[in-house]
This record gives structure tokens, sequence and C-alpha cells, in this order.
């Protein structure tokens, strides 16, 4: 069931009207129904993985609840650890780490067949295995106490808006609500409306046409060059963006309608002057969610130099598998933290260097260190969309040959590509998302912006979102979030 689907608006909007209709007791009683039927009109196999996850996860919290030794609480931690990374390991990464083993057997003359499990990828289960661990883990370490309520455990790891693709939310911030009342707020459905009315207008409008011209070249590149080249791997960043944020958006409003606060996963990511802020803006759950459970624990910044750059790269290559099972995304991980690792000696460089030290704050500086941290990510996004290693040393080695000729671009317009048409209303959507972004500033949410612009500004702008997602917007066929396959 998709956010953007005639299915599920009819299926949220029944789940509203009976949220706020009966005794707020009883509601989260409703969501855990809800979000289990949500899942499971994907695939009914998948609700019994995901109890398996909540059942585990919930019955190591309260045994180390009971425990006051943290060494004796670890035994429940491993074995949380162990089955539910064992399940994302066979359903995600079994047949690529069994295939990679084979290839090493033949380089030292040893006969191995590997065998191919012919499974299908539960939607979401990185995300809701991650949400969970993170749960188990912070009990652990006595960040919190564990929860009693096993209904209420078994939504926070199955609520229906973030289930999919996340944000990746803390038990400390989430649980918590679930037992608050929430009266029917308009001002809190006017603001969620504003987040899921920019969440369609981004997928629907931006990242849906996009995806045509993109997947023509990157499922064949080796028909194009140059140009062509270089516009789909540019398209691919914003439609990677508008794709993912949208959902996110998205997310946070259907929550939020309820009256249920999500943590935000995107901040204008690509207005970042390094990669280390980069991350910080862009999925934000992910980043935060690796350094305070994987890199703090490896020593952080408190390890030697060396230690702390092999922690760095180890993360990061971590966060590509994180994405799925290929070499793509591992080298695309790694692409990144060696980019964090060249932004501190970047960093180093500039404290020390006079000059540079004096322009650092001059919106020239700035702005150059965005252009070349956009670059650098889309650059990386090459591996990330590409369908194979080849594949994406081939864009690389070709993506600045024939630049003085346009005809493949042109190919690419008036053959299998996109249309002038709709380049031009992806051209103009575009343009406008990122003056928005400029006139946003220090807003984070698009809803707190729009909120205290005056009345005539405010309705002004709601109706021409919504007459850009009702003319412009995608409607021929429901493309899946991209991030659903992770």
């Amino acid at each position: 069931m998709l956010f953007n689907s005639l299915e599920f608006i009819g299926f949220y909007l029944i789940v509203v009207v009976l949220y706020f209709l009966i005794s707020y007791k009883f509601r989260w009683l409703l969501l855990l129904i809800a979000s289990y039927y949500f899942y499971m009109a994907i695939n009914p196999g998948y609700g019994l993985l995901i109890f398996v996850t909540t059942v585990i996860c919930y019955l190591a919290a309260i045994f180390m609840g009971k425990l006051e030794d943290k060494n004796k609480r670890k035994k429940y931690l491993i074995i949380a650890l162990l089955v539910n990374l064992g399940i994302l390991f066979i359903f995600k990464y079994f047949n690529f780490f069994n295939e990679n083993l084979s290839v090493v057997f033949s380089w030292i003359n040893i006969e191995y067949q590997p065998v191919s499990l012919k499974l299908l990828l539960p939607v979401g289960i990185s995300f809701y295995t991650f949400q969970s661990l993170g749960y188990v883990i912070d009990v652990y370490r006595g960040n919190m106490t564990s929860e009693k309520h096993f209904g209420k455990f078994a939504l926070f790891v199955s609520f229906f808006p973030q289930l999919l693709a996340g944000p990746i939310g803390r038990a400390s911030k989430m649980l918590p609500q679930f037992s608050e009342k929430y009266d029917f707020d308009p001002e809190r459905v006017k603001n969620g409306f504003i987040l899921i009315i920019w969440g369609f207008f981004k997928k629907l409008v931006i990242a849906d046409r996009l995806v045509v011209l993109v997947d023509t070249v990157y499922n064949d590149p080796t028909n194009y060059s140059g140009w062509a080249l270089i516009i789909a791997t540019y398209f691919f960043a914003v439609q990677i963006y508008c794709d993912f944020s949208g959902y996110s958006n998205i997310a946070i409003g259907v929550a939020k309608v309820l009256g249920y606060e999500l943590p935000d996963n995107f901040n204008k990511p690509y207005f970042a002057q390094s990669i280390r802020e980069f991350w910080r803006r862009w999925h934000i759950t992910l980043y935060q969610w690796f350094r305070d459970y994987v890199y703090i624990s490896l020593g952080g910044n408190r390890v030697k130099k060396w230690i702390m750059i092999l922690n760095i790269l180890m993360v990061f290559a971590v966060t590509g598998l994180w994405h799925g099972a290929a070499w793509t995304f591992i080298i695309w991980g790694m692409m990144h933290g060696l980019y964090m690792i060249g932004g501190m000696f970047w960093s180093w460089i500039v404290e020390k260097i006079k000059l540079l030290n004096r322009i650092k704050g001059t919106v020239v500086f700035k702005f150059v260190e965005i252009l070349i941290t956009f670059h650098l990510v889309v650059f990386a996004w090459i591996f990330f969309r590409a369908n194979s290693t080849t594949d994406a040393f081939y864009v690389v080695s070709n993506i600045f040959r024939n630049l003085d000729s346009w005809q493949a671009s042109g190919q690419l317009l008036n053959g299998v590509g996109i249309s002038t048409f709709d380049l031009r209303v992806s051209v103009i959507s575009i343009l406008f998302m990122i003056i928005f972004h400029v006139l946003q500033r220090n807003y984070v949410r698009i809803s707190d912006y729009i909120s205290n612009l005056k009345v005539v500004s405010r309705w002004s702008f709601m109706y021409l979102l919504i007459m850009a997602v009702l003319l412009f917007g995608v409607f021929e066929k429901e493309v899946p979030f991209l991030y659903f396959r992770f």
C-alpha cells in the first residue's frame, strides 16, 4: 500500500475518523491493527517477521530491566542482536555473501557451489530492525527503562506512517506518545496537511517525472555518453532527494494529524558546506543511529587518529551495505567515508592557513564549499544508482566524452526518455523547490515556515501547491518509493 495511492488515502481517512471517535484508551489498539493491516496488505507473511522481531526485542528488554548488573544484561542484548540481525542477513545479505564467498574460494582453487535462497526482501525490514535494536541497546545501556505494555511496544515497532522507510524513531521519544491523549486540533491537522502536500509535490511532480529519464539512461548506460550521462546523474540526485524526503514529509505529516511527532529526516542537505554537514542533513535518523550505536561504541573521537579513521571508513562501509547487498552500495559508502576524512584534513588546512581562515565565513567561500560538497555527493550517487560496478565505472569513464555534441541528449529527449513538456515541468518545479528552500532559511519543516506567513501568502502557497500536484502530478502509474527496497 503506497502513500501515493487511492487505497492508502481511503485507508488513512478511515483510521483518522475512527481514531478521534473512539476513547483514547483504545487508540493504541486501533493503530496497531491498522499498522499490521497496512504492512500485511503488501504481503501477509511480512506480519510474522515483524512480530518475531517485536517479541524478541520486547522480551530481551524486559529481562534486562530486571538486572542491575550490565554484564548480566549483555547476554540478552546479544540474543536480540543475533536473532534480528540474523533475520536481516538471511533475507537481505545471504545470497550476496555466498556469491562473494564462491569468488574467494575460486581464487584459491577450491570448488564451491553457492546456494541461492529465493526469498523476497520484506519491505522496510532494515528500518524496523534498526529501530527495534536501538530500543534494546538503550535499555542495555540504562538510557531508558523497558516498556511493559507489549501492545504499545508492538505499535512502536510497526507504526504505519514510518514503517516502510522511516524516519527511524527513538523509543525514548516515541513510546511515551502512545500513552498521551491527543484531541482533534485544527492547527495541528493543518500543519500535518502542509507536510503531506509538500511531500506529494516532491514525489509526484518532481521525482516520478524524473525517474523516466534516469531509468532510461542508467538501465542501459552503454548507449549514452557525455551530456546524457551528466543530465541523468544530476536528475538522479534530485530524484532520490525528492523521493525519499517526500516520503519523510508525508510520514511526518500523516503522524502529526493524529498527534504524534516523528523526527525530522532531512534539512536541505544539498545546501551543506561539508560532507559531515551533509550527513547531519541527509537521512538524519540513520546517520544518528550509526553515530550513537556503532561509531561511539567503537570509541568515537576518543581513540587514536588512525583508529578513528578506520572506524569512520568501517561505519560508512556498513552504511552503504545497509542500503543494499551490492558492491555499488559499499563503494558509495566508502566514498563518503573518504570524503569525511578528507573534510577533516580540509578543516585543519583552513585553520592553519591565515588567508583561508580569514575568508572562510564569507558568502563566496560558503558558496564554493556548498558547490564542491554537492558535486562530491552527486559523483558518489553514480555508484548508488548504477545497476552494477561495471555500469558505474562506465558512467565515470564516459561522462565527459562527446561533450561537444548534444546528439545523445537529443536522442534521449526524442526517444524513450523524457518529453520536452515533462522536462520543462521538472526544471520549473526544481527551481521552485530551490527558491522555497532558500526562503525557508533556518526553518527545518515547511509547515513551520508556512504557518508564520501572512494569511494571503499562506493560502496562496497552499492553493498553488495543491493545484501543482493535481495538474502536474504523475498519476498514470504508482511509482514505489526508492527506499522501499532498503
